[in-house]
C-alpha cells in the first residue's frame, strides 16, 4: 500500500481531517483527474436543487455541459437557484420542475413528464434531504425522512428506468452522510418504536439510502459498462457548510465553521461521479462506470461499516426492500 493511500485512509479513521475541508485539501494531490466537458448536452436530474450541495452539484454540470433538471419543493427557490446558477454559468441550460421528493405521486408525476421529454437520462442525483424537527408525515403517511431519503427516490429512480438505459452511460446517486456509520439497518425504518428524534431519523435514513443502493445496482444488474443499465452509487459529502449543517445542526455548524468544506467541495465527488468516463484511479480499474453499488467520499470508494454492529443483516435489507416496493 503506498503512502498516499496510507494517508487517505488514516484522514477517514481520524474523522475531523478527513470529513472536514482539511481532507480535499490533502487528497486532489494523488485523487483522479477532474472529469472533462460533457460530449453534447447530456440530461441530468438533481432534486433538492433549490440550494446547498444540490445547488453546487447543479452549477457544476451546467459548467459541463449538460442540460440540468432542478427538481425542489419551492418554485420560488428553485428560480432563485436558476438566477444564481445562470449568472455564474451564462451558457447553462436549465429545466426547473416544482416537485416534493417526499410525495409519491409528485415522483410519478415528474417522472412521466420527463419520459415524454426526453429520451435519455444521463444522472440522476439524489440530493434532497432535511433533519425533521418532530415526526412529520408525508403525503402518503410515511415517516418523513424515510419518504424524502428513501422512498422517494427509489420510486424516482424505478420510474427513471427507460431514459436511463436509453442512456447506456447512466448513473444514480444517492448523497448519503457519515452520520450514517453511526446508525445501523434496523426494521424499524419509520421511527415508530421509542423517542423520535430528527437527527437520529435522518443518519437512519442515510444508513439504508447506502443499502438500498447497493440493492438497486443488484436490481438493475449485468456487468457495468456492458448491459446499458445504470450504475447506481451512494456516497457522502464530508461536513459542507449547507442550510442543513449551519440550520439544522446549528450547535455543530457553529462549532466545525472554521473548517467546514464548502458546497463546491462537498459536491466534487457527486459531479466526478456524475461525469467522469472509463476506469480511473491509480490502478486504472476502478470508476464509477466500471463498479456498482459503491459507497464513495474524495473520489475513492469507502467502507460501509467499520464495527461489526454496523453490518446490515439479510433479514434488515429484505424487509427495507419490500417496505420500498409497497410504498
Amino acid at each position: 500500500m503506498s503512502a498516499h493511500a496510507v494517508l487517505d485512509d488514516l484522514l477517514d479513521l481520524l474523522v475531523v481531517p478527513g470529513y472536514s475541508s482539511i481532507g480535499p485539501a490533502l487528497r486532489r494531490r494523488w485523487w483522479p483527474t477532474d472529469a472533462g466537458p460533457f460530449a453534447g448536452h447530456p440530461e441530468v436530474v438533481v432534486t433538492g436543487a433549490s440550494s446547498g450541495l444540490g445547488e453546487a452539484t447543479a452549477r457544476a454540470l451546467a459548467g459541463l455541459g449538460a442540460r440540468v433538471h432542478l427538481v425542489g419543493r419551492s418554485a420560488g427557490r428553485l428560480d432563485g437557484a436558476a438566477h444564481r446558477i445562470r449568472a455564474a454559468v451564462p451558457s447553462a441550460e436549465l429545466v426547473v420542475h416544482e416537485a416534493d421528493v417526499s410525495d409519491l405521486d409528485a415522483m410519478r408525476t415528474l417522472a412521466a413528464g420527463l419520459r415524454g421529454s426526453v429520451t435519455s437520462i444521463h444522472a440522476l442525483i439524489h440530493c434532497a434531504g432535511l433533519i425533521p424537527p418532530r415526526r412529520e408525515l408525508s403525503a402518503q403517511g410515511h415517516e418523513m425522512a424515510f419518504a424524502t431519503h428513501v422512498l422517494g427516490p427509489y420510486r424516482l429512480t424505478l420510474e427513471l428506468g427507460e431514459p436511463l438505459r436509453a442512456d447506456g452511460d447512466a448513473r444514480v446517486i444517492f448523497v448519503s452522510s457519515g452520520g450514517m456509520y453511526s446508525a445501523p439497518l434496523v426494521r424499524d425504518l419509520e421511527f415508530v418504536e421509542g423517542r423520535y428524534s430528527g437527527i437520529r431519523a435522518y443518519a437512519r435514513t442515510k444508513r439504508m439510502q447506502v443499502s438500498i443502493a447497493e440493492m438497486l445496482g443488484e436490481h438493475f444488474g449485468g456487468p457495468p459498462g456492458e448491459s446499458g443499465d445504470p450504475v447506481v452509487h451512494s456516497m457522502h459529502p464530508g461536513w459542507a457548510a449547507t442550510p442543513g449543517v449551519t440550520g439544522s445542526i446549528a450547535t455543530f455548524g457553529r462549532l466545525t465553521k472554521p473548517i467546514l468544506r464548502t458546497p463546491e467541495q462537498g459536491a466534487d465527488t457527486i459531479v466526478w461521479l456524475a461525469a467522469a468516463s472509463g476506469p480511473t484511479g491509480p490502478t486504472g480499474r476502478t470508476g464509477p462506470t466500471t463498479t456498482t453499488g459503491q459507497f464513495w467520499h474524495d473520489r475513492k470508494v469507502r467502507p460501509t461499516h467499520y464495527l461489526r454492529w454496523q453490518h446490515d443483516s439479510p433479514s434488515a435489507r429484505r424487509h427495507l426492500w419490500e417496505q420500498c416496493e409497497r410504498a
